[in-house]
């Protein structure tokens, strides 16, 4: 009978991505995101992974303690807990907990293998949890998704910088778009959006590729970039604004609310004004449109 060690950690929506991450760095089978008896809206999530008991598991186990406290550091994490269990008894039980995760007016995101009775408008996402970004958990993911809701039009070119799972990519596409360009400079998060996108049945919208603002060489009607504010200033710098068409809009998140002055004024210096700004929890979102002596140029 194989063995196993599950590692769990309770967290708020905010920060069970980043412990995803974590976890995931070491665990063999990916990493479980679970919400609550009453459902994803209601916290704690509960990120759990499991680990092989054999001659390494020790030395992981601290490995992983040393990389939540450093995130710790950032954000308060309860420490983490631990249980042997055998195959058999989490192999299969851990679906059992997961639910349908509804976000905006028509967005659902639902795994696989669970049956959802949709609404006449219902958009619906398949995404299975187990890689690290992405989920629809996140804040920032969710202002990205809203705002899909809100900006997306029938034939719209988007592109979506960073697309890590692909969930905003799919998304515009179901919402309508008439082609999406995904990017992202990691090898494996391109591997695992473009397995996302055929199960949604998008391929034909979607096209995936590595590579990130300086691959992108058309112009788009909408781009989005969910990533650090960091990037996003850079990108501003580097020429976000010219992958617009005219009245084209760039949509950023990934920020937090004290970041959002810095990176409005880099945007705004390169050709972006912004025209809405919104908060859910600790995380800004910026729309931005391209001004008309940029357009011009």
């Amino acid at each position: 009978m194989d063995e196993w060690l599950e590692v769990s950690v309770e967290v708020d929506h905010e920060t069970a991505e980043a412990v995803a991450e974590v976890l995931s760095r070491y665990t063999q089978r990916g990493v479980v995101l679970e919400g609550g008896p009453d459902g994803w809206e209601i916290e704690p999530v509960i990120v759990r992974g499991y680990l092989p008991v054999d001659e390494q598991l020790w030395t992981v186990k601290r490995q992983i303690e040393e990389g939540l406290w450093h995130l710790g550091q950032i954000r308060p994490i309860p420490e983490p807990s631990f249980r042997r269990v055998a195959e058999e008894d989490w192999s299969e039980a851990w679906k059992k907990q997961l639910k349908v995760l509804r976000i905006g007016e028509r967005l659902v995101i639902r795994p696989s293998w669970l049956e959802h009775k949709p609404q006449p408008r219902d958009v619906i996402i398949e995404l299975d949890p187990g890689m690290a970004f992405g989920t629809g958990l996140h804040p920032t993911t969710q202002l990205c998704l809203c705002a899909l809701e809100r900006l997306v039009r029938p034939g719209m070119e988007v592109l979506d910088l960073g697309t890590g799972s692909g969930i905003l990519a799919i998304a515009a596409a179901k919402l309508g778009a008439g082609h999406v360009d995904a990017l992202d400079s990691d090898q494996q998060a391109v591997q695992v959006a473009r397995g996302n996108v055929m199960e949604n049945g998008a391929a034909e919208q979607v096209t995936v590729r590595k590579g990130s603002l300086a691959d992108a060489t058309g112009r788009y009607d909408l781009v989005v970039v969910n990533i650090l504010a960091r990037v996003v200033t850079e990108m501003a710098k580097a020429g976000l604004s010219e992958r617009l068409r005219p009245g084209g809009v760039v949509f950023a998140a990934g920020i937090t609310a004290d970041q959002a002055p810095e990176v409005v004024a880099a945007l705004e210096r390169n050709g972006l004004k912004l025209t809405d700004q919104r908060q859910r929890g600790d995380w800004v979102s910026l729309q931005t449109r391209r001004t008309p002596a940029s357009a011009g140029a």
